[in-house]
């Protein structure tokens, strides 16, 4: 086979390369991987910022936006001081790399090693990535956590937890030659559920009139920033190839396809078990669908997509709506948003059906030759199945791993933090809110949290008309 450089060919300009795009710069991948990225951003701010701020009850709307707020800011210094490297950098030990800046022109500039598009495309993809698994962790705890313990809780937990499943899973760690996680079923959201609950054992409970009486204050916005983190998906699963080629045009379309279904699903529970379709619930099952086909979006058939819609909307539902009710350890633990429910078992759901469903020649379009074992259902067809049953094993043993660390770290984390600040607000700011906790409120309205300004009055002394004067 001949060999060819650009100069054997007459190319336009546009496509000539330079200092500003080298040789090896897809100008089509860039474009694509920085859009992916922006809609990743978009998710966390506004998306989830709107989402929290409008599915509280109205006295923590303002706590929750800002929650997510905070962390969306936190974790991007944090990440490009020392956190990228840790989750993708030169192994430290076989769980982390070692700590170093990711900041230097030299090193932002440089291709990266996972695509033809600048590393600081993959930095900032990533970040994304480990924003919005905090500020999902976020929704078990929202109504009653002390911002302060919030604050520092943020940097320590992106820093022993996250960072440790990224490696271990995504960046070279043991375990990343075995497991099949597509975008992040199992380092996302299957850490942000565990992480979440665990957190939320540690903080306490809401206030009890709070817990048992928490309507959302917008359900119109909740919608707009359901929306929000529906349609940046596509940016979500789309751009983790980076690439713009057939995986994440697969990808897009069967994460589309398992979020529509299984919103359809869980709606079709909620009326036929409580004879009413509840706006809430189609939300869960939008995030539900979205989460279990995550692990897997670029590498199962459109059929294997509605497979997993169905079953992400049913099974998470009767976990959040029969079990949550019924059992001790759940009604123990006060996950505000269920996000247990809705990333943690959903995110082992999808984990596990991507063992099962994964495609042997879409596995090798993404990953690679021989990097993993089919899905157990191809390899009962085509004399595999030995290697077949140790992928899904595989993916059995990376449930394990992530849901012990996070569980293990996080409540370490929360024992030291509550050493410092207390985790929980106390009982007479629980009873406020938001004005307690900030000073600030949502809603400016004339008898609803909000005080009459007093009229000032002149203080002059009465003085009687002379004509009385004369009369006395």
């Amino acid at each position: 086979m001949n060999d060819y450089s650009y100069e054997d060919f007459d190319l336009p300009e546009a496509f000539q390369p330079n200092e500003a795009s080298p040789w090896w710069n897809n100008k089509a991948d860039n474009a694509w991987q920085l859009t992916a990225t922006t809609m990743v951003c978009l998710q966390s701010v506004p998306g989830l910022v709107i989402l929290y701020g409008s599915m509280v009850k109205k006295k923590w709307a303002v706590n929750s936006a800002f929650m997510a707020f905070y962390a969306f800011a936190v974790v991007l210094v944090c990440w490009v001081l020392w956190a990228h490297q840790m989750a993708f950098g030169s192994a430290l030990i076989p769980l982390m790399g070692k700590p170093d800046v990711a900041l230097s022109e030299k090193y932002l500039l440089e291709q990266s090693g996972d695509g033809k598009v600048p590393m600081a495309d993959y930095v900032f993809f990533q970040f994304a990535f480990a924003a919005i698994t905090v500020v999902l962790l976020a929704g078990s705890l929202l109504g009653r956590m002390n911002f302060y313990a919030w604050m520092i809780f943020v940097p320590l937990w992106l820093t022993f937890s996250y960072t440790i499943g990224a490696f271990t899973i995504w960046g070279g760690g043991f375990l990343e030659p075995y497991i099949i996680d597509y975008a992040g079923g199992f380092v996302i959201h299957l850490s942000s559920g565990v992480a979440g609950f665990t957190a939320a054992y540690w903080v306490g409970p809401r206030h009890s009139r709070d817990r048992h009486n928490f309507p959302p204050n917008n359900i119109i916005h909740m919608l707009g920033g359901a929306g929000f983190l529906w349609l940046g998906w596509t940016g979500f699963n789309g751009g983790s190839p980076l690439v713009a080629g057939r995986i994440a045009a697969l990808a897009i379309v069967n994460t589309h396809l398992c979020a529509a279904t299984s919103l359809l699903v869980w709606v079709s529970l909620d009326m036929i078990v409580y004879k009413k379709s509840s706006v809430i619930g189609a939300v869960q099952g939008m995030i539900t669908g979205l989460v279990c086909i995550t692990p897997g979006a670029g590498i199962v058939e459109p059929w294997g997509a509605l497979l997993m819609g169905a079953m992400s909307g049913s099974i998470p539902w009767y976990t959040m709506m029969v079990l949550h009710r019924r059992l001790v350890f759940f009604q123990s633990v006060d996950d505000t948003l269920g996000v247990f429910h809705t990333h943690a078992v959903a995110g082992i759901l999808g984990g596990l059906l991507s063992g099962l469903l994964a495609k042997p020649n879409l596995l090798t379009m993404m990953y690679g030759p021989d990097k993993h074992g089919p899905g157990l259902f191809y390899s009962l067809f085509n004399g595999q199945i030995e290697f077949g049953f140790k992928q899904f094993g595989y993916q059995i043993v990376g449930t394990a791993f992530i849901t012990a660390w996070n569980a293990i770290v996080t409540s370490l984390i929360c024992i030291f933090v509550s050493r410092l600040v207390n985790l929980r607000m106390n009982a007479d700011d629980l009873e406020i809110g938001d004005d307690a906790a900030h000073g600030e409120e949502a809603y400016a309205l004339w008898g609803d949290g909000e005080k009459l300004p007093k009229t000032p009055r002149l203080r002059i002394p009465p003085r009687i008309p002379s004509i009385c004067c004369r009369l006395i």
